[in-house]
This record gives structure tokens, sequence and C-alpha cells, in this order.
């Protein structure tokens, strides 16, 4: 069916089942059986993390790539295995307990909105969602059933990221008037689409991975398993990637919520590739954290960021080579990305922070390799009804359109667009035919 038809029917799932996200099934060994859409690159990571607590039962496997889900039995011999997430899901149904979706973006809400139509809970890599529309279908759906959902931004539980959050909060550089966040990544590719096609492995199942994309030849190397993130069609260029988890936590140290104006300035659109440089500039509602007036700028691609004033370290020091800077009313703060302390900066010197008031965040001396799967067992451990996540799809969805905005606006590079919140579309209306996209029936 096409997308409207599909997130229309998921809405009438929605409304007929309700359960509260503690009513789940435990099986008879009060484990949490998970079923894993998507096992190779993050996805095994995705994997070995959940599977890591003590209460997680893998029981279902599912990958388009028959390498990758031999990879992932050999891990758990137990578990049922699958090439198309909607036969697991339908034969395996009541077998599961939560799902993990560690797909390419684009495969990211039909597989999670199935799930969540099953009043299965859903953690879901980032970013949430290929589309805005997707993004805010998702949001009500896990609201409206009250599920557990959490997305797969590691770094929100990492302890450098909570004390960057209490110490903006605290208003140690007083109200925030701007961001800049960078990253040099290129998941960007300024070519032309690649012509002619090259046999499909017959390890790989071509179409289940297309999934609901638009069809296209297989070329070896340009998609799977790597660069997918570069194409327009499959995901959301560095933006995309890098900038979730660079804009996370501003973005909830802030308490921001949609933006009101984006720009981007980039290289015209070819459409297939994303630009490989991106400068996009949004401007926010204020909130109780920053000035009236409040601007971020987010820089990727070689040579990013862009110098700034702003930017300019004391002592001649180099900026990290991934991170996020508040500009505030009494100081700067530098955020790097990541596993690194913030700094704060006033009148171009370093000033020590004094960590005693904000011990409770945790300490600099913990071992980021356990506070990795934090974030992970966070969510099994709120399956189970003995915690609550971090990064619920209420949250992740927000975030997730304010990224999806910045993208849109690279089709239209140096123009800005006005978003309005209430009614979820573009003043320009040209931009609106971005919002979402026909799903292929496959």
């Amino acid at each position: 069916m096409n997308k409207r038809d599909f997130l229309k029917s998921a809405a009438i799932i929605t409304s007929a089942s309700m359960l509260p996200s503690s009513l789940w099934a435990l099986s008879k060994n009060d484990k949490l059986r998970t079923a894993h859409i998507g096992v190779g690159g993050m996805g095994m990571e995705d994997l070995k993390a959940i599977s890591s607590h003590p209460a997680v039962e893998v029981t279902a496997l599912c990958d388009v790539d028959a390498n990758n889900l031999a990879a992932a039995l050999k891990m758990h011999p137990k578990a049922k295995t699958y090439t198309d997430y909607r036969k697991m899901l339908n034969d395996m149904g009541s077998s599961i307990d939560a799902v993990v979706v560690s797909t390419p973006d684009h495969t990211h809400a039909p597989a999670s909105m199935m799930a969540m139509g099953m009043d299965k809970p859903v953690y879901c890599q980032k970013p949430l969602t290929h589309h805005v529309t997707e993004a805010r279908a998702m949001r009500k759906m896990a609201e409206e059933k009250n599920l557990v959902t959490q997305m797969g931004i590691q770094v929100h539980s990492f302890y450098d990221y909570k004390l960057g959050t209490a110490l903006i909060q605290s208003g140690i550089i007083g109200k925030v008037k701007a961001v800049h966040a960078w990253s040099p990544k290129n998941w960007g590719f300024d070519g032309p689409a690649p012509e002619g096609s090259d046999p499909v492995p017959n390890t790989l199942d071509w179409n289940l991975w297309l999934g609901t994309a638009p069809q296209r030849p297989y070329k070896q190397g340009v998609y799977h398993p790597g660069n997918w993130r570069k194409i327009m069609d499959y995901g959301c260029g560095t933006l995309g990637d890098m900038g979730v988890h660079i804009f996370d936590t501003p973005y909830n140290a802030l308490a921001l919520d949609i933006p009101k104006t984006i720009r981007t300035q980039c290289r015209k659109p070819t459409g297939f590739g994303f630009p490989e440089n991106n400068i996009v500039t949004y401007e926010f509602p204020g909130t109780e954290y920053t000035t009236k007036k409040f601007k971020w700028v987010w820089y990727d691609g070689p040579g990013a960021p862009k110098d700034h004033k702003d930017l300019k370290l004391p002592n001649g020091d180099q900026l990290p080579d991934q991170g996020a800077m508040f500009i505030g009313e009494k100081g700067r703060l530098l955020l790097p990305h990541f596993m690194q302390l913030p700094k704060h900066i006033v009148k171009g010197e370093y000033v020590d922070i004094d960590l005693e008031p904000f011990s409770n965040v945790g300490s600099p001396t913990e071992d980021y390799g356990a506070e990795s799967k934090k974030h992970y067992h966070q969510f099994v451990d709120a399956c189970m009804g003995k915690d609550q996540v971090s990064a619920p799809f209420s949250y992740a969805a927000r975030l997730t359109e304010t990224i999806l905005l910045g993208v849109i606006a690279g089709r239209f590079p140096n123009k800005k667009l006005h978003w309005n919140n209430q009614t979820a579309r573009f003043k320009e209306e040209e931009a609106n035919a971005f919002l979402d996209g026909e799903y292929r029936k496959f």
C-alpha cells in the first residue's frame, strides 16, 4: 500500500488496541524475548548490547543479507531466522515481547509501525524515520498505545553528555543565544546516479533490502552494505547520521521543540545523493534556557566547521573533530563528541568547572564500555517495568523531525523555509512534497 494508506491503517490499529506499557507478556522463565530486524553493522552492535542483559532471550533474527544472518545465528543458535520482517512478525508475534529495528533509515518506520501495531515495545536506531510524516505517526502510535520505546542514541546515556545538560541547565553560561555543531564526516555524494546494474549477490535479497523505497538496479558497493546513507532514497546524509548524536544534548539541555525556520547552504540538488558539504541554520522559539531569539548552526562535510569567531579556543587550541559549542550570555561551553568533559570558556580563557554540585549525573571515571550498554539495558528494564527510558519516541520524533527539516531544506539551497509546527506544513508549498513519499509494494 502507499504510505498514506499505511499510516492511516496504523492509526486505526492504534485506536482499537491500547495496552499499558507495563502489561506485556513475560515468558515462563521471566525473560524478555526479543526479535531483531537488521543484524549487520550497527544492527550487530545493537544485538550484542541488548543480548548482554541477563533477562534477554533472543528469539528471532531477521536480515536480508545471509552473511549477516549467519553471524548473528552463530551467536544465538536457538533463534529462528528470517529474511522478511513481515513474515517474522506474523509468524512469531505471540513468541516475542520486544522488537529491535536496526535497518537502513528507509525501513525504520515500516518495520517499527508494524511491530507497534502488534503492541510490541520497540528499540529503533537513529534517525527515527526517513520522513517527517513517519516521525509524527510513530510518535502518535507509541503514545496512544503507551508502549515502551527508545531511539538508538546511545550517547544520550553517556556521562559527558549528561554533565553537559546539567551544566547548561544550571546557568553556568547564562541564557544560550546560539549553538554551533559540526562533523567533518562525509555522508554525501556529489556525483551522478550510477548507470547500469551488477549481478545481485546470491547472499542478498535485493527486493527486501529496497523494501518500501523506489525500485532501483543493484550496483556493487553503491548501496549495500555501507554507502546507503549518502543516497536520498535510503539515508539522511551526515545530518541524519552524526547530527542526531551531536544535536541530542543541546536539544535536550535547552528544552527545544520544533524550529520555526530552516536554511541550508549547499550545492544544487542532483536528485540522487546528498550534498557533501552543508551549513544548516535553524531558528527556534526561545525556551527558559535560551534567549528570546535563538539560532542553531550545523556544519558537515570535509573541512567542517567553517571558521567563526565563536569557535575560537584559548591558547590557539584546535577544535575537537566533532562537537558542539554553546554560546551564552556569560560565556561559552564546548562539548566534544564524545567521551571528553565539557570545557567552560569565559573571555577567551578556560575556567575550571566545579563538578561537585553535579555528582548526581555520575562520575568522569565511569567505564564508558559499560555506560554504552546502559541505553540498551534501560530499554529492557523499562519493558519489564523496572525502569523508564530516556529517549522515547515522544522525544526522539521531535529531534528527528528537526533533523529531517534540515535535510529537506538542502533541496532548496540558500532559501529560508518557514515551518508551521501546528499544521506540519511549510509556508513554501514546494517543500511540502518532501514530507513523505509513496511506499513501493514489495
